[in-house]
């Protein structure tokens, strides 16, 4: 019985923290200046994460070559310095249910990357959902209540383009082989590029440690625990138990939970074009999903290649 549970338990784990990241970088960014934050948090996780898995999993014949480090910079660099990055930038001015909703567009970024980079013809579902998640996103922004920053909308898009670019990235680049070690290298590499843009942004001068609300540590505590550890791991659990498009189910569940939460303990407005563009997006993230888990999968990754599965995770995480 427990066996069973566990894997629902996990993606449960992974539904709520990862739908929770939205709104724990509201709070973090309230007294922390954006790059700042997000470099701490994933510079933070990933020395974390590496101190537990590094000594086993990164020595002798398993140690990272340049290639390897290299494509971990990139995949670091597009997903969490450009995708989550962006993110953490956009929620400035939008909040973070509404980030959420946009993030949720992300594996329709992904299938329309890919079929560019593999040359392979666009679907006629995949068409759809494109045409849905850009009609909820125009609701979002000017639909029935809609008063949405147009700049944070944007840099959420940006934010998404970049993070499907660097999860297709992910499945053919060269990694190390165990998937801990490839999240911990690539939080890392991107919290070190975040660090020298917020340091380049002037962000160290802007802030003073004394001034920093207690809502804000909590928040950066929450990212960088429950988000970037709890969460990522729990994620790489049930990627390997339970099937893919069971799995897949966060990229619709997350951006629900978000807004419920940001609703419930930021009291963010959800007005008429948060339900209906939400329910839109939503609809195109669903079409998306059930059009991949229709096709023939291949055999369950092996704990060597399942870290290229994890770059399908969204950028707030």
């Amino acid at each position: 019985m427990r066996d069973r549970l566990m894997p629902w338990a996990a993606l449960v784990t992974v539904w709520i923290l990862w739908g929770s990241t939205y709104l724990g970088i509201r709070y973090a960014i309230e007294t922390i200046p954006p790059l700042l934050s997000a470099g701490a948090r994933f510079l933070t996780a990933g020395l974390l994460m590496f101190a537990v898995v590094g000594p086993r999993h990164a020595r002798g014949a398993q140690r990272p070559t340049w290639p390897h480090l290299r494509s971990t910079a990139i995949i670091g660099g597009l997903l969490l310095v450009g995708g989550n990055g962006l993110v953490t930038l956009g929620e400035q001015h939008l909040d973070s249910g509404l980030a959420a909703l946009i993030v949720a567009t992300v594996p329709v970024w992904m299938v329309l990357i890919n079929a560019g980079v593999t040359k392979t013809r666009v679907s006629g579902p995949v068409l759809l959902a494109l045409l849905l998640g850009t009609v909820g996103i125009g609701v979002l922004v000017g639909g029935p209540g809609g008063d949405v920053h147009a700049g944070g909308t944007v840099m959420v898009l940006i934010a998404c383009v970049l993070w499907a670019a660097g999860s297709v990235y992910a499945r053919s680049a060269p990694l190390p082989k165990h998937p801990l070690v490839v999240a911990s290298l690539e939080m890392i590499t991107a919290g070190v590029i975040l660090l020298v843009l917020a340091a380049l942004r002037g962000e160290f001068g802007r802030v003073v440690v004394a001034d920093i609300s207690t809502a804000s540590w909590l928040g950066l505590a929450w990212l960088v625990f429950a988000g970037s550890i709890v969460a990522f791991s729990a994620y790489m659990y049930v990627n390997g138990v339970l099937p893919n498009d069971t799995v897949a189910t966060y990229a619709y569940v997350n951006p629900v939970i978000a807004v419920l939460l940001g609703a419930a303990i930021a009291r963010e407005s959800v007005g008429p074009n948060v339900y209906l563009g939400g329910a839109i997006i939503v609809a195109s993230v669903v079409l998306i999903v059930a059009t991949r888990s229709r096709r023939p999968h291949p055999p369950r990754a092996t704990p060597a290649r399942a870290a290229d599965e994890t770059a399908e995770a969204e950028p707030a995480r």
